[in-house]
């Protein structure tokens, strides 16, 4: 009776010593979501940021926003990012689940007799046993739980890279939009008078309300135009803001000139060259299956019998100890793991075509876009300068009506003419800088040097 004593004092203290150290629980209260009230409340490690550039910039919110400032702070702050982030700590999480050995299992038995006899005594056993077939798997299982967290951990940081994307979109969205409501501003505030000089003409019967339906009309749709990009402009603020984590009525001061980007034929070329080692998208894809890998490995070392391992010591009845062991074996007839091992090795092959899908896809979407950025860049450059003569043309049709030597249709068909060229102009470039914009983000960073140009002093 004195070993049953001491093993109920082993049990007991093995038990506290597990409990020891079991994890415990603590609440935590659900935020209300209301956002950043202030930029300036915010800051940045930029050692932390995914791109270079955005590393070495000084991080200053107080001086207002310019387009690296914003991408630093989407990183920081995005609402979706944070929650990509808890992704990432709950697949660290399995992969540490992955990496534990199982535990060991303890069984423990007592028979009483129903009616006590001279020479009999009560039974029991008891017995610790272990799944050796898990062990066989667990550095494959351990690997893949491994990869897979490094692939979240790299999609993360691609999401990052599109998050920033989509900031700098927003942000040269809104410097395009202000740049448009100025100019439509002060075509309202031109085609006042016309409008003013048009009514009195009608009241005086000088114009007919034929002849004055252009006049009439130049007034309503500057100020439809403008109703129109106002809407839009606060929508681009709205977005932005939301892609920021800010509140809704969170000041936005952006500063600068739109983002922009022109990387060389040779940086592109040696940035493709390199592009699978360093495109998170690409690596990730490539952890991923890797990942399934492991998993196919650990299928097939499935496929082997199941083991089950143990030694147990038991008393029966009549007081006669004896020790002995248990083996469980699953006969490997019927299933033997095929169809996991069927799946398995039909998912890597999907993952090596999605990968080299991807690859093929980017060189192409790289290539396309260098070759629309010369169109557009010529483009932009026309425009331009069909926007600066026809902006001086117009300087000049102002002042010539001013003084009563230009009758008001052509003053506004010169003015038509010009606003329509200036809005082209900012569209053109807006386009230019959205393609800009793609590129950077396919290629990662514009700042990689070929080997030649980066030795040149």
């Amino acid at each position: 009776m004195m070993s049953h004593a001491r093993l109920w004092r082993a049990c007991a203290w093995a038990c506290l010593s597990l409990c020891a150290g079991c994890a415990t629980y603590a609440p935590q209260p659900l935020g209300e979501g209301h956002g950043v009230q202030d930029v300036s409340q915010l800051s940045a490690s930029t050692a932390d940021m995914p791109l270079p550039a955005l590393r070495t910039h000084r991080f200053d919110p107080s001086q207002g926003l310019d387009s690296t400032d914003v991408a630093i702070l989407v990183v920081a702050n995005n609402p979706d990012l944070k929650i990509l982030r808890d992704q990432l700590g709950i697949a660290r999480a399995q992969a540490f689940a992955a990496g534990l050995l199982p535990d060991p299992q303890i069984a423990f038995g007592k028979d009483f007799l129903a009616h006590k006899q001279p020479g009999f005594t009560s039974a029991f056993n008891y017995g610790i046993s272990e799944d050796v077939s898990s062990l066989l798997t667990l550095s494959a299982r351990k690997t893949a739980a491994k990869r897979q967290a490094d692939q979240v951990n790299l999609d993360l940081l691609w999401a990052e890279w599109q998050t920033i994307a989509q900031a700098r979109l927003l942000f040269n969205q809104v410097l395009s939009l202000r740049a448009q409501h100025q100019e439509l501003a002060a075509e309202q505030h031109a085609l006042a008078p016309v409008d003013g000089y048009v009514r009195n003409a009608l009241q005086q019967g000088n114009l007919t309300y034929d002849s004055a339906s252009a006049g009439l009309n130049a007034y309503a749709d500057a100020n439809k135009r403008l109703s129109d990009c106002t809407v839009q402009w606060h929508q681009a603020e709205h977005d932005l803001r939301l892609l920021l984590g800010l509140s809704p009525d969170a000041p936005l001061h952006l500063v600068e000139e739109p983002f922009v980007a022109s990387p060389t034929k040779e940086q592109v070329q040696f940035a493709l060259a390199s592009l699978p080692q360093r495109r998170p998208d690409l690596l990730a894809l490539q952890a991923g299956y890797k990942a399934q890998e492991a998993t196919l490995r650990a299928a097939i070392l499935a496929q082997f019998p199941a083991l089950n391992l143990g030694i147990n010591r038991q008393r029966d009845t009549s007081d006669v100890l004896t020790n002995g062991f248990t083996i469980g074996l699953t006969l490997p007839l019927f299933d033997r793991n095929r169809g996991n091992i069927a799946i398995e090795r039909a998912t890597r092959q999907q993952l090596k075509d999605d990968y080299e899908n991807r690859v093929l896809t980017t060189r192409s979407d790289i290539e396309q876009l260098m070759a629309d950025l010369e169109t557009l860049g010529r483009q932009r450059d026309l425009l331009q300068s069909q926007s600066a003569r026809l902006d001086e043309a117009r300087d000049a049709a102002e002042v010539a009506w001013q003084k009563g030597l230009l009758e008001w249709p052509t003053y506004l068909s010169i003015r038509a003419n010009a606003l329509s060229a200036d809005m082209d102009f900012i569209a053109a470039r807006d386009q230019q800088s959205q393609q800009a914009i793609a590129l950077e983000t396919l290629l990662g960073d514009t700042d990689l040097q070929p080997p030649s140009v980066a030795a040149t002093p």
